[in-house]
């Protein structure tokens, strides 16, 4: 339980931070006495917990995106609404991350889980944020989102299928090439993620309660934890990471990206040192 407790508060505490939940997530599962890589489909349903804070915290913003979608849908507002434009954007970018997912989602519970990987994604993505808010205008805010932008936006957030991306590095960093506001890009970054992240969540739980494990060497979800522990983990997600999104909207209302991207760097290259010198396996 403490192990799974651990787990749902890294969940939250970097989930909305562009530094990667799933390879912390993957990395902390090799200190931890789980006997093996907890797995994407852990990681992929305690994600509920954080998406479900999204839910709260952006609860006016999501109820009048789904409210005027349905309006303009049937005619009863014009279908140029900048809300229901919103939502048809979110449907759109939704679809690169859902597709990918299906056709490499062996690998993806596999080999892209290689600690390796995760190190590199980490750095080099970390790079790749810190030349985004370095040369990005950072001037274009949601109401001037075009339908090119949200497909852009929409593969980069695909990206995060490879532990150590970041689906909010990855979408942020897009939006600040793009030329949007910081806040802008992270306000998107959170809504977008929501159907993704929800759907691979329920999938995975789904999945793991029709399709008992046979070794844990699997990383099968009830073979690592039981479903109370889940339960809990998830819950202290959610917890966590509505208060981790408090804090990082307003972060970013006034200060850049550094800090995320000098963080990024120096993790990767300790993993590096500790997959080099076989204090850990990849």
């Amino acid at each position: 339980m403490l192990e799974a407790l651990i787990l749902g508060f890294i969940q939250g505490l970097t989930e909305f931070l562009p530094i990667s939940s799933s390879a912390h997530l993957r990395i902390a599962s090799e200190f931890l006495g789980t006997g093996a890589d907890t797995g994407a489909a852990f990681t992929a349903i305690i994600q509920i917990g954080t998406e479900a804070a999204v839910l709260v915290y952006f609860w006016h913003d999501i109820t009048r995106i789904i409210k005027n979608w349905f309006a303009a849908l049937f005619g009863k507002i014009p279908r140029n609404d900048p809300q229901a434009r919103l939502g048809w954007f979110i449907i759109l970018g939704s679809i690169p991350i859902v597709v990918l997912g299906l056709l490499f989602q062996d690998d993806i519970e596999t080999t892209l889980r290689s600690l390796w990987i995760v190190a590199f994604t980490l750095i080099g993505f970390g790079i790749l944020l810190g030349i985004a808010d370095w040369v990005g205008k950072k001037q274009l805010r949601l109401k001037e989102l075009t339908w090119p932008h949200a497909i852009v936006y929409g593969l980069a957030q695909s990206l995060a299928l490879i532990p150590g991306v970041s689906r909010s590095g990855g979408t942020i960093t897009a939006g600040l090439f793009l030329g949007y506001e910081r806040r802008a890009a992270a306000r998107y970054s959170f809504l977008l993620a929501m159907p993704a992240v929800f759907g691979s969540g329920f999938y995975q739980l789904y999945k793991s309660i029709k399709e008992p494990c046979v070794s844990a060497s699997q990383g099968c979800v009830p073979e690592v934890f039981s479903w109370p522990e889940i339960a809990a983990a998830t819950g202290v997600a959610f917890v966590v990471g509505f208060l981790v999104i408090a804090f990082f909207m307003s972060y970013i209302s006034k200060r850049s990206f550094l800090p995320f991207v000098v963080y990024r760097i120096l993790l990767g290259g300790v993993l590096i040192w500790l997959l080099s010198a076989g204090v850990i396996q990849a």
